[in-house]
């Protein structure tokens, strides 16, 4: 090997630059790097077809009956004009999620940046040229590696996702809503379901995210407690460095290969750790996850349980899905901070039956009337506390 041979182990910062620019030319990572990822793991790598016309007709007429029925069923305004549903397909779930979730993912990009910059690469020196390349791989590689994050996740929830909101999170106002055409067929030939009846419940279920996440507080509360989550997480340097420092850097290809396997591990990576800013948050993110997720599945159960002859077995089937989450989804679900276990939508159905056995189904049109009617933590294990709280008359309340 030559003194400058990108795999020589006295130039092993070399190698690493060969390594960003196999990962998209530019260490820089980026929105762009992101997105080529995304794209590739949504759709495998091979190009989609069109959404069928077919298709796209079925979603805008089951559209508009659930825009009818959400709306009366809630009160609440589910658009500002006319509302939209689009099918789309994985490329296209992609297209419209990356930017809309960009201010969550770049406020974690920016706190674990600056945790790396100020941590800096373990006991570094200029006669350990160990640290030395740590050094280098946390100023070259850290966004880069932060990008490959978040184009994975990106392209995870593309391959998953039904529609806009598998995950409640709040996406820029707009009267536009799509599903994911794709996802719907296999989902819906996995379970032997119809496939008019699954989209029309996956219609319901979009629109009534839409009209409490747009809630102009509820979204404003929810977007807070998201990006002060995600800006918060702190890294640990030594999580990748002892990965990084079992391989054999001379090792040529094999060690390249190596090295690339660790750093498609996410939590090698990031090293995330909890800190304690995000142990104070968590509380009041599940709370109000819990409160948006009760209230959802109390009115899908009123409106889908009169449209949809077969809504029991599909309700079945959806919420299971929800829960049954394999580790790529707990791990996109610990960046944003959401724990959708069973326990969290327990917590959120047993809050919304309390209410409803002291005060009525009409006490739950309080929860989104104003900041100050969002549960807290301790009210959505005590409802009576809620209702007492807000000066609604209870049958009986909690202790």
């Amino acid at each position: 090997m030559s003194d400058d041979d990108p795999l020589e182990p006295d130039n092993p910062l070399g190698m690493f630059a060969d390594l960003a620019k196999l990962f998209g030319g530019s260490a820089a990572g980026g929105n762009d790097a992101a997105r080529q990822l995304a794209l590739a793991v949504a759709t495998d790598g091979q190009s989609e077809p069109n959404v069928d016309p077919a298709d796209r007709i079925r979603i805008e007429q089951l559209a508009r009956v659930a825009e009818l029925q959400i709306a009366e069923a809630t009160g609440l305004s589910v658009a500002s004009g006319a509302l939209e549903i689009e099918g789309v397909n994985r490329a296209g779930w992609v297209q419209r999620s990356l930017d809309a979730y960009d201010p969550i993912l770049g406020a974690m990009s920016q706190s674990l940046s600056a945790g790396l910059a100020d941590t800096g690469p373990l006991d570094a020196s200029d006669d350990d040229p160990m640290a030395s390349m740590f050094a280098g791989i946390f100023s070259m590689m850290g966004p880069l590696m932060l990008s490959m994050t978040t184009g994975s996740m990106i392209g995870h929830l593309a391959r998953r996702s039904m529609g806009v909101y598998d995950l409640p999170i709040p996406r820029p106002a707009s009267d536009r809503l799509f599903v994911v055409v794709p996802n719907l067929a296999e989902f819906g030939d996995d379970w032997s379901l119809s496939i008019d009846d699954l989209t029309l419940w996956v219609c319901l279920h979009e629109v009534a995210h839409h009209a409490v996440l747009n809630v102009p507080h509820v979204r404003d509360r929810l977007l807070d407690l998201l990006s002060d989550h995600a800006g918060a997480f702190r890294p640990d340097p030594s999580a990748l460095e002892d990965k990084i420092g079992t391989i054999d850097l001379a090792a040529g290809p094999e060690g390249l290969g190596a090295l690339q396997e660790v750093i498609g591990d996410p939590d090698a990576v990031l090293g995330v750790v909890q800190s304690d800013a995000q142990r104070q948050i968590l509380p009041f993110l599940a709370a109000l996850v819990a409160a948006v997720e009760g209230y959802i599945d109390h009115v899908m159960d009123e409106v889908g349980g009169r449209l949809i002859e077969t809504y029991p077995m599909l309700t079945e089937a959806l919420r299971r899905r929800r829960v049954e989450a394999d580790a790529s989804d707990r791990f996109v679900e610990r960046i944003f901070g959401l724990e959708l276990t069973q326990h969290q939508y327990d917590r959120g159905a047993a809050f919304v039956a309390g209410v409803v056995e002291r005060a009525g189904v009409e006490a739950l049109g309080r929860l989104w009337e104003s900041a100050d009617t969002l549960p807290t933590p301790n009210e959505i294990d005590a409802p009576g506390l809620w209702l007492a709280r807000i000066d609604l008359p209870a049958d009986q309340t909690d202790d």
